[in-house]
């Protein structure tokens, strides 16, 4: 759409609001609403104020004049709202004199266009396509506190086995067994009118999808699964997603946790993400002698992964819980190889000979990631990886073909792993982000300030004892 365009779409439907969204910088969407009869055309240009400060990894309250520029493409109607509200999502800018407007280099959405424009600046190809598989648990019921004095969790699920002697209601049985969720039918899944809403509900706002079931984990462990877009459009799609699945969920009286690791001894969220490079729309990845039919652009970019798998780590499993669920002798993608059809290698490569379905999966990102970030990064560090030639076999990336969860101890020797913590990945990240800045797609302020974010949250965790600690050391 062209603004003119968004002031009809508006008037045609009714709406009585404008809500305007952006992302923060661990990437969690942000809004403030205006009446509908401030929406201008000339917003889309001059843009809105706001308060900058009050932000996550946004500004200081001595610098706090920001702008929202709202991106016409965007506007939808909010499918959750009473009052009828147009939504669109913004871009950040500063205000300048003149009314000059720079664009705001911590905006997770600017970084994602300019990694777009990167890719065409580079003549390796014009389009990068994503596809993530984004997990979530749907809950019952969920407790917890963390004061001086207090430190617990408590989750329910109606479906988990632990309910199977509840006494309290009715108990029909049926609950799943752990780790086996993965697909029994109702009355076990009780979740289906559930996610089917949620999948209807997003293809009415314009978010493509090509499936949905219930996932491993026992609890309620869910995945819909979104067509690949392009780099922003996709990590736009993916905010639309988390809104859509925790709304629907809390319509029904449920709650949506994208953590990736929110209940012990059963499987944790992964966002396992495809990725593929196009030129003059012909794709890159594909090579009919190549193994597993990919090209030897491919195997570059794969290099770029893996070579740079635990800087990435910072950016695609960025809280102390994704260290619950990237741990080793679980179903955990912690092995630095790639391989064919092989969900225990950190890079897969689906079985298809269909040439433009030819793609990589890079499995170690979790829900958690701010997919703006997530998705340029894994972008530089596959360019990098054709720009530099690096071969993942001349690296002892595999390809592995075996079962690596299977391995023994001496084979398993020869095959690194990811980092085991936020700390040490926050490390890799300042030791290896060159590849990140080129082109400016990323700078140092930006990663700077993230690192020191991440760090701030490793710290809150590492001072709290947690309640495991007390079952295991209280009467020594």
């Amino acid at each position: 759409m062209i603004p003119e365009e968004v002031l009809q779409f508006a008037k045609e439907r009714g709406a009585r609001m404008v809500d305007f969204k952006f992302v923060d910088l661990p990437g969690s969407w942000q809004h403030f609403s205006v009446p509908v009869r401030e929406l201008k055309e000339d917003i889309f240009v001059e843009g809105v104020p706001f308060d900058g400060s009050s932000i996550r990894g946004f500004q200081t309250i001595n610098e706090s004049d920001m702008l929202i520029i709202p991106d016409p493409d965007t506007a939808i109607m909010d499918p959750f709202t009473t009052i009828p509200t147009l939504s669109l999502i913004c871009n950040i800018a500063h205000p300048g004199p003149l009314g000059i407007k720079r664009p705001y280099s911590r905006d997770p959405r600017y970084i994602a266009s300019k990694a777009e424009e990167y890719l065409r600046s580079s003549g390796i190809a014009d389009t990068s396509y994503f596809g993530p598989e984004a997990e979530f648990y749907i809950f019952d019921n969920v407790r917890y506190n963390s004061t001086d004095n207090i430190q617990y969790v408590e989750i329910d699920s109606d479906e988990a086995h632990w309910n199977s002697s509840r006494n309290s209601t009715p108990n029909l049985g049926h609950r799943m067994r752990v780790k086996e969720g993965y697909f029994p039918v109702a009355p076990n899944d009780t979740l289906q009118d559930i996610r089917s809403e949620m999948v209807l509900l997003l293809e009415e706002i314009g978010v493509p999808v090509e499936t949905h079931h219930h996932e491993v984990g026992a609890a309620g462990q869910a995945e819909i699964d979104m067509r690949f877009n392009t780099l922003v459009k996709i990590a736009d799609s993916l905010m639309l997603y988390k809104y859509v699945t925790k709304n629907v969920a809390r319509k029904h009286g449920k709650t949506v946790t994208f953590m990736p690791k929110p209940v012990f001894g059963d499987n944790g969220s992964g966002m396992h993400t495809h990725q593929s490079l196009w030129k003059d729309e012909k794709p890159l990845f594909y090579d009919c002698q190549g193994y597993a039919s990919i090209s030897q652009l491919a195997r570059y970019y794969i290099g770029g992964l893996l070579t740079h798998a635990p800087a990435l780590l910072a950016i695609a499993a960025p809280t102390t819980n994704s260290y619950k669920r990237l741990v080793p002798g679980f179903e955990a993608p912690i092995n630095l190889v790639f391989s064919k059809g092989n969900r225990s290698a950190a890079v897969r490569i689906p079985l298809t000979e269909n040439p433009a379905a030819k793609r990589v999966e890079f499995r170690p990102p979790d829900p958690a990631a701010n997919p703006y970030l997530l998705f340029s990064a894994m972008l530089m560090a596959g360019l990098d990886g054709i720009r530099r030639e690096i071969e993942p076999s001349d690296h002892g990336y595999g390809p592995v073909d075996r079962d690596l969860y299977h391995l023994s101890e001496v084979e398993m020797r020869e095959i690194r792993s990811v980092p085991g913590s936020l700390d040490e990945v926050m490390n890799a990240l300042e030791d290896d982000h060159a590849f990140l800045l080129e082109g400016d797609v990323f700078t140092t302020d930006v990663l700077e300030h993230y690192i020191e974010f991440k760090r701030a949250q490793a710290d809150e965790m590492r001072l709290r004892p947690v309640p495991i600690e007390f079952t295991l050391y209280y009467d020594i």
